[in-house]
């Protein structure tokens, strides 16, 4: 039976809709390591295992070059002695994360080296980091007694991805689609909830979904121009793109990310195929999309809206998932 969680990003407000996603009975809450784009992760999973009693605090995703493996591991045990089995750690490349700061993702060897190394921390081992050795080592009562058993997930698309995931996380975490063979096997989606007759370029629905409809235009940018000048109005965004300096063109189209069209290009994307490239749709589709992603081996689903009116989505999804 699939469960059912909510991404929120970092911000002003988190903490007060974590508290609401409680209250709907949503299972966990997870937070992205965006730094650029808001709040720190740790300070505002920390602040909602303060002002929470059951709902599971996740990161999703953690992206090792921004921290030392050792400081990944204090963060994650101080928040497991904050809310004692409450915490779930997932891992990633880093898309959005590092080309917003002009940056490839990260390679696999290096998710593993990171992954493997925050692990052994966690488990009490003493751990090579870059020629020196560590190891956890505080006195007693300070951080919870190792080893720390914290499920650490990883986020995985392709197949070489799906098989680092297979080999040294508790799970999997998937755009779109599930991948078989993982026991835990969460689909993060991105989306709004269209009341009934209402159509998915009406002004509340294109708000709601231009800035997630937008990842795809941010994406292309990086990897396919090509496939950007194809899609609604690419080339006119492309274009706005281009008049800034090329050397700081990065941190103008990930502003904003999956927020708002603040950037002074999404305002330009379209979305009249959002309901094929986001998780839209009116309750009954919705429903029918969540069966399938069931039958395909998704475990879990987690819920990711933009911006615009989280409250009314918090809500929405909660009946689409029929929880309280």
């Amino acid at each position: 039976m699939l469960t059912y969680d909510i991404r929120l990003p970092p911000g002003p407000k988190t903490v007060e809709y974590a508290v609401l996603a409680e209250e709907l009975g949503y299972r966990c809450v997870w937070c992205p390591e965006i730094p650029a784009f808001g709040h720190d992760i740790w300070i505002t999973l920390a602040r909602i295992a303060e002002r929470t009693t059951r709902i599971g605090v996740g990161a999703s995703v953690l992206i090792p070059s921004y921290r030392h493996a050792m400081a990944q591991a204090s963060a994650i045990a101080t928040l497991e002695a904050l809310a004692p089995g409450r915490l779930q750690a997932g891992f990633g490349t880093g898309f959005t994360g590092r080309a917003g700061m002009g940056k490839r993702p990260l390679k696999l060897a290096d998710m593993r080296t990171h992954i493997e190394q925050v692990r052994g921390l966690l488990r009490g081992d003493v751990v090579d980091i870059d020629g020196g050795l560590a190891q956890l080592i505080a006195s007693d009562g300070y951080l919870p007694d190792r080893p720390i058993d914290v499920p650490i997930l990883m986020a995985a698309q392709g197949p070489k991805a799906r098989q680092l995931a297979s080999e040294i996380a508790d799970g999997m975490i998937a755009l779109g689609a599930p991948a078989p063979g993982f026991d835990t096997c969460l689909v993060s989606t991105n989306g709004t909830v269209l009341d009934d007759g209402e159509d998915i370029t009406s002004p509340r629905a294109a708000a709601a979904v231009r800035p997630l409809v937008a990842l795809a235009y941010h994406f292309r940018y990086t990897n396919d121009r090509d496939g950007l000048k194809a899609m609604p109005n690419g080339e006119a965004w492309l274009a706005s793109v281009e008049k800034l300096d090329e050397k700081v063109r990065h941190l103008s189209v990930h502003r904003g990310h999956t927020l708002d069209v603040s950037n002074g290009h999404d305002h330009l994307v379209g979305v009249e195929a959002a309901k094929e490239m986001t998780f839209s749709g009116t309750r009954d589709e919705l429903r029918e999309r969540l069966d399938k992603l069931e039958a395909a081996g998704a475990t879990g689903i987690i819920f990711g809206t933009s911006g615009v009116d989280v409250e009314r989505e918090l809500h929405a999804y909660a009946e689409v998932a029929g929880l309280k």
